[in-house]
């Protein structure tokens, strides 16, 4: 090809130039919906742990607190699945796991097991790795969940296998605290939905109809949840006990994951409806949500031992509003990146020398050295 014909291809014309957007979307930009959703879904969970001192005496406090966690870590974990739909277990991604998750649940265990004993809590509570203490559970869940993709993604029927998986645990209260597997095999089909989700799916309930149909839909939740308080327990939507710990008989297990597996469904579907898809001020904080996630912990616990709650007026509505308003900026600060610049040496360490480096890469660079 002549050199006139690579300046006339590079030139575009009149018309291309019309049709051309102004200022082109980079290749490798974050998707603004999930971002917008992440930082929603945290500031939930915040919000909820905020809430969880207040419910005593309160039913509408109970029920806001029972629709809230009936949807935010659902709707966290199918996201991550959907964004885990490309591990292959190769060796980068490997790394990643380990320093993305493994590394910092090994530190935030030790720091909120420390912290534990320091606000009198647990005195006597050991530092270890077995038993995930508060939050932490969640990192290595999605550990364990990634490691397995491999597998889910190869299964004839992942979904089914993946809830039969977590209603027979629930049937099983000897699995025990080891790495909160009851939590992580209850928890398991919202993930492996996740890494069968494409686009499309979101898109569905991204559309007009869809957003005006949660406004009935919650409110029906709210209203169903009102009514629930008084006569279940909340804990069924926690994941983390099996139905002879939760004082039901056996066969309540595998009905209620079914029935907490559906509600879950249809309220995160509501909650993605209203989810904004352009870029919003609070977008860049979506890349920090486990930075807040993992560092708002430390309020939250520490709350009731400073006897944040005492006052009597805190559990009045202003004093509701309030709570939830600062459990909001709370979470909000701990996304921004000031503060995952000062913490990413341990939420994403780079650990260049703890790893052998890739054959192929060494390879291609020896390549690249004799061209």
């Amino acid at each position: 090809m002549s050199e006139d014909t690579l300046r006339i291809r590079a030139v575009p014309s009149a018309a291309a130039e019309r049709k051309t957007p102004p200022v082109p979307e980079p290749a490798g930009r974050r998707d603004a919906f999930f971002d917008n959703a992440k930082y929603l879904a945290i500031v939930l969970v915040a919000i909820g742990h905020s809430w969880e001192p207040l419910r005593d005496g309160s039913r509408a406090a109970s029920a806001l607190y029972m629709v809230v966690y009936a949807f935010h870590m659902p709707a966290f974990i199918v996201i991550s699945g959907y964004f885990s739909r490309s591990f292959d277990a190769s060796p980068g991604r490997i790394r990643r796991l380990i320093t993305g998750l493994a590394v910092p649940y090994i530190v935030f265990e030790t720091a909120y097991t420390l912290f534990t004993r320091w606000t009198d809590q647990e005195p006597d509570r050991p530092v270890t790795l077995l038993d995930p203490l508060y939050l932490t559970w969640f990192l290595i869940a999605l550990f364990i969940w990634r490691l397995t993709t491999p597998i889910w993604q190869r299964v004839r029927w992942p979904l089914p296998v993946a809830l039969v998986i977590a209603t027979l645990a629930t049937l099983s209260p000897s699995i025990g605290n080891d790495l909160d597997l009851q939590r992580t095999l209850q928890f398991l089909p919202y993930f492996v939905l996740g890494l069968l989700l494409r686009p499309e799916h979101f898109r569905l309930v991204r559309r007009r109809a869809a957003r005006i149909l949660a406004v009935p839909v919650f409110a029906g939740a709210l209203v169903v949840a009102y009514w629930a308080v008084p006569r279940m327990s909340g804990a069924w939507f926690y994941h983390r006990d099996s139905a002879e710990e939760l004082a039901a008989p056996s066969w309540y297990g595998p009905v209620m994951t079914l029935v907490t597996f559906g509600c879950s469904l249809v309220l995160v579907a509501c909650f993605l409806a209203w989810v904004p898809g352009r870029r919003m001020w609070f977008t860049v904080l979506g890349a920090g949500t486990l930075y807040g996630y993992l560092l708002h912990g430390f309020v939250a616990q520490g709350s009731k031992f400073w006897g944040w709650y005492e006052p009597a007026w805190v559990h009045r509505p202003p004093g509701e509003i309030l709570v939830t308003v600062v459990a909001a900026l709370l979470v909000t600060v701990l996304c921004t990146p000031p503060v995952r610049r000062v913490f990413r040496w341990v939420m994403q360490p780079d650990m260049a020398w703890a790893f052998r480096r890739d054959a192929r890469h060494q390879a291609r660079e020896r390549n690249a050295v004799r061209v």
